[in-house]
């Protein structure tokens, strides 16, 4: 279906507007808590065979959408598919995660190649498609991709984990960590810009692992490649939304915030969000930042901390969403219960847009 992009409240946040009650989605709203993925799973042999038949890439992702009513979809994907359109081996083992291929040097890096990313992720690119034409006309688009680090840390070190390896070669090896950083920010450029041309109404870069980094190294690998694809995104596509999601950040958000230039940023459970608008160096959309846990336990505590947030946050642009991804053994009626329970709140009297005021007078003083 399609409709005006100006109907999607998720747009007109990241615009910048206030919206009550705010639009909410959520990290991995599709996945294992819901029974009609796992029998999808189960139907499409292996992960990444799921993530790449757009026939069934297209059905997880429009799965949520459909029985909760949200605000946005999120392509159903992996961070992981970059590098394995790249020509890094790739599996997922059952009870292990994502298992690839280390790189070891140099060499091979060589062996990735630019000029087969494009054929390699045309599935996902056609699912962008086929979603956008599923979605009803008030429900954004969101495509993704994960940020440099973090896909970095997967390929040097094989595997999930603490990236023990890869965070040493920062200080053993730098040029091997800022090659592999350097051909993941070149594809993920058009890896990006080809989910925008195919309906993606905005973008996001997920670097879940940039918070074990010291501030020098954040800047270095998490805040320069960032900013390097935002700009490179909106020459292309000019005012392209894009989101990053920087976890762990600490008060590295802020020169984060300040110098990718991004839409919005993505909270994690441990921000303080009033906090966090006080200090804000320019005006930005915020989103989250939910405790996935309280998601799970469900009961007066998620709803008293759902309107918490949301108040807290009222009179910003804000997505309602969580700090990290829907834990897989979450009831769906928690997730059900939850979206009711903001689309349904009563705007509170004053509150956050002092936020707002206290920032404004902050930055002029500064």
């Amino acid at each position: 279906m399609t409709g005006k992009t100006t109907d999607r409240a998720v747009l007109r946040v990241l615009d910048g507007e206030a919206v009550w009650p705010p639009p909410v989605w959520l990290m991995r709203q599709a996945g294992r808590y819901l029974p009609e993925y796992r029998k999808l799973r189960a139907s499409a042999g292996n992960f990444i065979a799921l993530c790449t038949t757009p026939g069934l890439a297209t059905e997880a992702t429009l799965q949520p959408v459909r029985r909760f009513g949200l605000d946005a979809a999120i392509l159903f994907s992996d961070i992981l598919i970059l590098p394995w359109a790249l020509g890094q081996k790739l599996r997922f083992a059952e009870g292990e995660g994502p298992v690839l291929g280390r790189i070891e040097s140099l060499a091979d890096v060589e062996v990735l190649k630019l000029d087969r990313l494009k054929p390699g992720t045309e599935p996902v690119t056609e699912t962008v498609a086929r979603v956008r034409a599923e979605l009803p006309g008030e429900t954004a688009l969101i495509g993704f991709a994960g940020a440099p680090f973090t896909v970095a840390c997967y390929m040097l070190d094989g595997r999930g984990g603490d990236f023990s390896r890869t965070r040493s070669l920062a200080y053993t090896d730098p040029a091997l960590l800022a090659s592999v950083i350097e051909i993941v920010t070149t594809a993920t450029v058009d890896y990006l810009c080809w989910q925008i041309e195919a309906g993606a109404d905005c973008v996001m870069l997920f670097d879940s692992w940039a918070g074990m980094l010291p501030p020098d190294l954040f800047r270095a690998h998490v805040i320069h490649p960032t900013a390097r694809i935002v700009e490179a995104v909106r020459y292309r596509h000019p005012g392209a939304r894009i989101i990053g999601f920087p976890r762990l950040a600490g008060l590295m958000a802020l020169p984060y915030i300040e110098e990718t230039m991004v839409s919005g940023f993505g909270m994690d459970t441990a921000t303080d969000a009033p906090g966090l608008v006080r200090l804000l160096p320019r005006k930005v959309a915020l989103q989250g930042n939910l405790d996935p846990l309280l998601l799970r336990a469900g009961g007066v505590s998620l709803d008293h901390a759902a309107a918490r947030i949301a108040g807290e946050l009222a009179g910003m642009p804000h997505i309602f969403n969580l700090g990290h991804g829907i834990l897989p053994d979450t009831p769906p009626e928690h997730v059900a219960a939850l979206v009711e329970r903001i689309r349904t709140l009563e705007r509170p009297q004053g509150g956050a847009s002092a936020l707002e005021e206290s920032r404004l007078a902050a930055s002029s003083v500064s």
